[in-house]
């Protein structure tokens, strides 16, 4: 059998397969055949298996490719579960652009999705990476560190919109009230929601307020100062009225999400500790209790899974990409990318600058010579992925002063500017 033959016979059968929340379109095509079956399955968990199980004795057990528009969901969880069955998850725009080309006018139809992405699996697997999935630790911590960036955004979102709606009416409760991420917001706006109730308190109620957060002796002098002369922006009682209700109901939702990530974040540090790669992800400068859980779902246990630190750039959309069109070339940075992934090496790189010296040496010269805050971000997030890379392949934890040195052995310009109390001991 020659190379083709083989690759042709290295599955059963393939699928294109377009889910949706009522129904899945299939394309099924029997290797070494140009048939196309199409199939039609409900969504219903019964219906699924019923599928597995045909296309299991159909084929002898043997492997079948599926090729899909996503790599997690109902249904991937669904076949994840059968060995038989080898995943190929197609990136959305990739399937789009793919679109384009037979349909410039962009419209969009589940059947013929179903066709396309059996097309670009029976003719450009080679380009496709066939998904496995990581061991259940780290399926579990993923699912959660996502859950956990999400409830933040809600209650970014509910602050936001609390800071507005204080702006119409009592713009002083949001110095007086503290961090609106905070119980101590929480409790103050809940009590207190308008100038006028702030003055019904009284200055020793206030006092015993912020004794409780553990504010400075200072701070409670001139907030109490503040009370005292405080001007109201509106007396309009119906204004007032009306958005100090908005204010109590925002805020009792703000503090359902407080307690929601700590008991979440809890229970990423318990998984998080049990994890193999632990101690490696830890030693980051930066890390924490939040973002070494992030990178360790990042690049995940299997060290197969990346061939090298471009991959991990490339696929995070940290690497920039470049444009030629004839003598023009233009280097601009990624738009396509997996939003979370891109803002955890992001996020975890502007947390660096803080605890490691060269990443703050890096920060300050970049912005020296004008470069924009996000952009050194990006910049800086692209040299820790291969330094990440390679403890990652290594199993070995960072070390911030063997990097140092190898700085110093290399003639980094950085290297100089490290300051004589962050320079290792020769």
């Amino acid at each position: 059998m020659n190379e083709q033959n083989a690759k042709e016979f290295e599955f059963a059968a393939f699928v294109g397969w377009d889910w949706a929340d009522q129904q899945h379109e299939l394309r099924l095509q029997v290797a070494g055949s140009t048939e196309v079956e199409r199939q039609v399955i409900k969504q219903d968990p019964a219906v699924l298996f019923e599928w597995v199980e045909q296309v299991r004795k159909r084929f002898g057990g043997a492997r079948v490719a599926i090729a899909i528009e996503q790599s997690r969901g109902p249904v991937v969880y669904a076949l994840m579960a059968y060995d038989f069955l080898v995943i190929f998850p197609i990136n959305p725009k990739c399937l789009a652009r793919y679109r384009e080309a037979f349909r410039p006018s962009k419209a969009k139809d589940d059947p013929f999705d179903a066709e396309l992405a059996l097309d670009l699996l029976i003719r450009h697997r080679d380009q496709l990476k066939s998904w496995q999935p990581d061991n259940e630790i780290t399926r579990t911590l993923r699912l959660n560190v996502e859950h956990r960036r999400e409830m933040v955004k809600e209650r970014t979102r509910l602050t936001n919109r609390v800071t507005s709606i204080l702006k119409c009416y009592f713009p002083q409760g949001l110095r007086w009230a503290g961090d609106l991420g905070s119980r101590q917001a929480c409790d103050f706006l809940t009590a207190w929601p308008t100038l006028e109730a702030v003055r019904d308190a009284g200055q020793r109620a206030l006092q015993e307020f912020y004794s409780k957060y553990g504010c400075k002796h200072k701070t409670i002098e001139q907030r109490l100062k503040e009370t005292r002369e405080a001007v109201p922006l509106t007396t309009d009682r119906a204004v007032i009225s009306a958005l100090a209700r908005r204010v109590k109901a925002s805020m009792s939702q703000v503090r359902c999400l407080i307690d929601a990530i700590a008991e979440i974040d809890g229970y990423i540090e318990e998984l998080f500790a049990n994890h193999p790669d632990h101690d490696l992800f830890e030693s980051f400068p930066g890390a924490g209790k939040v973002l070494a859980p992030r990178l360790s779902v990042a690049f995940g246990t299997d060290r197969s899974r990346y061939e090298s630190a471009e991959e991990v750039q490339l696929l995070s959309g940290i690497s920039p990409v470049t444009v030629r069109s004839g003598k023009s070339i233009r280097v601009r940075r990624r738009y396509a990318r997996p939003k979370f992934m891109h803002q955890t090496f992001v996020e975890f790189a502007e947390q660096s600058i803080i605890r490691s010296p060269w990443a703050k040496a890096f920060y300050k010269q970049h912005r020296q010579v004008g470069h924009n805050h996000y952009a050194i971000l990006r910049t800086l997030a692209y040299k820790w992925q291969r330094i990440i890379y390679r403890c990652w392949i290594d199993r070995v934890p960072y070390d911030e002063k063997m990097y140092q040195m190898a700085l110093s052995r290399a003639g980094s310009p950085l290297a100089g500017l490290l300051t004589s109390e962050d320079r290792p001991n020769a």
